[in-house]
């Protein structure tokens, strides 16, 4: 248990040992009630470029007396954090089989590990590649073109996730992210995740994170199979009897499905089976590539560069009164543009960074919102929204997944020469310069045109003519949503429990994360453990 006292604001030249004495002030007790004090979180503040500061909230454990503190100096915004745990109260019925869990990226990961350490040994069934081979066949693909179907950004062990930039912003308030969190450090991630405000972890660290998760499932009795796709979920009078793959049945009455934003063969295998699904809204657009000493300069000044600032990050959105919104999403500093296609003669982007976040450029989703007004109300229009943009990105970028590409001052005054300027792209399989607007729906076209003019006033450069566009960013988030009730089951299948981003109740590592760990929780508490 520790006493977080927020709010403690210094100078970039300060040091930490500052904000700890500024803490000890506020609490007012001597050096010898201290136990220990640690950075509970800090960000930076880069609102007035000319005065930049880091914003700590500082954590302290004492040896006795931190509720009453914590009670006396309330008004001060001084709050008392207890330790991140998970109680769970075990149910009673008799799983006649191992849980199955559907997929191995952050939903199935933690879901499978909350399961393995209470004594339910999940058998976990991955599509994909374990990360080494996985990470051979990326490396393939975006070297020849050769793409594999199975086993690629998308689908593998660690999900998506495992490139990108292993961000783990969210959104969400649960107290189980810091669970997640500290696992995350258990098992590889930098330490410095705990109390940073945009934490990432890092795609080249991030690989060994998962393998180390994997590790500790099977050392507790779970198991975890790859190249292995699901090709039904079973369903018998109104209830999970099991999955199939390769032909063969696994029996299981309970199952996770954690199968991410990408499985589409998978959706459309389970809508024919009849399980409860509607679409919903996504966002579609494209990648901006800047200069990262640029966007360094126009977010920081004269701090750019600073050693406690690392390289600057944006993130801005416009909202039209439609509903509709344009925004930025998934930006990696120092990173690089992606191929991240997974069905064949489509060219999807995504972005990715290092740990060191080194590159040259600065990389973010740009893209606007789309609903069933832009792709229709059935059930799989969304998919097939994604997939018409997809291939037209593969015919515009001349095939072989090489992809479409624009400077931002010839997409926004809609001339058709093409000239690279000081922006190299980085898209692995190289660009076609040609106009991206022939992809796109006309109303995606104008938001993002919008959108870009308006970020300028937000950024100075946002608009540079030589920024680069790549396209097409469709993977925002799932365009399915597998409905289920408060409890987390599938409305019309008992023991089936969609969760994470392809079932359409996330969005990101973290958010997919606790929401896997929801799922498990739920199921432990209906059935007793195996053990």
């Amino acid at each position: 248990m520790a006493i977080v006292i927020p709010d403690i604001r210094l100078s970039l030249d300060d040091s930490e040992e500052a904000a700890f004495e500024k803490a000890k002030k506020i609490l007012n007790v001597s050096s010898s009630q201290i136990k220990r004090m640690y950075i509970a979180k800090s960000s930076v503040d880069a609102r007035k470029r000319d005065n930049i500061s880091i914003v700590y909230s500082v954590g302290a454990e004492l040896r006795s007396g931190e509720k009453e503190i914590a009670r006396k100096l309330s008004d001060k915004k001084v709050t008392l954090k207890k330790d991140a745990e998970i109680n769970i109260k075990y149910g009673t019925e008799k799983l006649s089989s191992s849980p199955v869990v559907v997929g191995f990226g952050p939903a199935g990961m933690f879901a499978g590990l909350i399961l393995a350490r209470n004594g339910y040994a999940p058998t976990i069934i991955e599509r994909g590649g374990a990360i080494d081979e996985r990470s051979e066949a990326v490396k393939r693909f975006w070297a020849s073109g050769k793409l594999d179907i199975n086993s690629n950004v998308q689908f593998g062990e660690g999900g998506a996730g495992s490139f990108s930039d292993g961000k783990l912003t969210t959104r969400i308030g649960d107290e189980r992210c810091r669970y997640v969190l500290e696992d995350f450090v258990k098992f590889g991630a930098p330490k410095d995740i705990l109390y940073k405000s945009n934490p990432h972890i890092g795609t080249d660290l991030l690989r060994g994170v998962v393998k180390n998760i994997r590790k500790e499932i099977e050392s507790l009795g779970g198991k975890v199979i790859f190249n292995s796709k699901v090709e039904k979920i079973i369903i018998e009078n109104g209830k999970v009897a099991g999955i199939r793959c390769k032909g063969e049945d696994i029996d299981s009455d309970a199952v996770l499905l954690c199968i991410g934003h990408s499985a589409r063969d998978t959706f459309e295998t389970m809508y024919q089976t009849g399980i409860a699904m509607q679409n919903k809204p996504f966002s579609v657009g494209v990648r901006i590539e800047h200069l990262q000493e640029d966007v360094n300069t126009a977010l920081y000044g004269k701090f750019a560069g600073h050693a406690k600032l690392g390289n600057a990050e944006y993130k801005f959105s416009k909202r039209y009164n439609d509903g509709r919104a344009a925004y930025t999403f998934c930006m990696c500093p120092g990173g690089y543009v992606v191929a991240a296609a997974s069905e064949e003669n489509m060219v999807v982007t995504n972005g990715m960074s290092e740990r060191a976040r080194d590159g040259k450029n600065a990389n973010a989703a740009l893209v606007v919102s789309v609903d069933s007004r832009d792709f229709g109300a059935g059930v799989l229009d969304g998919i097939e929204f994604q997939r018409r943009i997809e291939h037209n990105g593969y015919i515009l970028g001349g095939g072989n997944y090489k992809t479409p590409a624009q400077t931002v001052g010839n997409f926004l005054a809609g001339e058709k020469r093409y000239s690279l300027g000081k922006v190299a792209p980085t898209y692995p399989l190289g660009i076609n310069e040609t106009d991206i607007t022939k992809g796109l729906p006309e109303k995606i076209i104008y938001a993002l045109k919008d959108g870009i003019k308006t970020f300028e006033g937000k950024m100075q450069g946002f608009s540079d003519p030589y920024a680069i566009l790549t396209g097409y960013e469709t993977r925002t988030s799932s365009p399915i949503r597998i409905l289920r009730d408060e409890t987390g089951v599938s409305l019309n299948a008992d023991g089936l429990y969609p969760c994470g981003e392809g079932a359409g109740y996330a969005g990101g590592i973290m958010s997919a994360a606790v929401d896997g760990i929801r799922a498990a929780i739920s199921l432990m508490e209906r059935y007793e453990p195996r053990g």
